[in-house]
């Protein structure tokens, strides 16, 4: 959720960088009520009033400004009122990551989103020890990301999946980054820079590494480029930052 003001008072311009995720649809004139957590948030934690104005998004109509009409106890009712900014593309980057710690996965979570990336799938490995694993949780730190930074896209979060299936069913015209802790450094950029027209997908494993079956099979794989992150071993959760940056700077939507 975005930050919680300190002046309560009515100011047009800074309730407009207060965003919202919704399901519906957007257009204008719509009626939208929000219900549960959002409810409480404008009602209670912002105290807005009948006639604020937030920015609410969807993933597919853009970003609009709303003005809420009626606050009751449990639910706040909106009409859309204009277009502030037209739906963008959203990076075609996948991120493959073997689940950790709760704290830490939900900071994977964000750092995910706003790094750009459209689809986190979790990759259950044999030294994966992130324990149970919600993925409402993991879709609720998105969304809230993507509030925070101003994007207008939440990435898809998937059911996770074995290493081995993941590989089993793998695309034909996805290259698969594996990242990599034994590659030479500076290995993989080069194959990376040369994927300019396609989407991407990066692999970051758990904490003590892959095993060496699991290496055997991730370098078997026609699809898997190698990639160094340095000479330093990094925490999962940095690793996925370290390679979102590499890819997006190299590949993406940052040059």
């Amino acid at each position: 959720m975005p930050r919680q003001r300190d002046d309560v008072q009515s100011n047009t311009l800074y309730e407009l960088r207060q965003r919202l995720f919704v399901t519906a649809p957007l257009s204008q004139a719509a009626e939208l009520e929000l219900t549960g957590n959002q409810a409480h948030y404008l009602r209670n934690v912002l105290r807005y009033q009948a006639g604020a104005h937030v920015l609410l998004f969807n993933g597919v109509d853009g970003e609009w400004q709303a003005q809420i009409k009626t606050l009751g106890k449990k639910q706040v009712c909106l009409t859309v009122q204009e277009q502030h900014r037209p739906q963008t593309a959203q990076s075609d980057l996948w991120l493959l990551v073997a689940p950790v710690k709760r704290d830490r996965l939900d900071y994977l979570a964000q750092k995910a989103t706003e790094m750009g990336v459209s689809r986190l799938v979790p990759v259950i490995t044999r030294r994966t020890q992130g324990g149970a694993l919600k993925l409402d949780r993991l879709r609720t730190n998105a969304i809230e990301a993507a509030e925070q930074c101003g994007i207008l896209n939440v990435p898809d979060i998937a059911e996770p999946q074995t290493l081995a299936a993941a590989l089993d069913s793998w695309p034909d015209d996805r290259p698969l980054v594996f990242c990599d802790e034994t590659a030479p450094a500076g290995e993989g950029l080069d194959a990376i820079e040369t994927n300019q027209n396609g989407g991407l997908a990066v692999l970051v494993g758990p904490e003590g590494g892959f095993d060496g079956d699991e290496h055997a099979m991730l370098n078997a794989h026609a699809q898997v480029v190698r990639l160094s992150l340095g000479p330093r071993i990094l925490r999962t959760d940095t690793a996925v930052v370290a390679a979102l940056a590499l890819l997006q700077a190299r590949h993406g939507d940052w040059r």
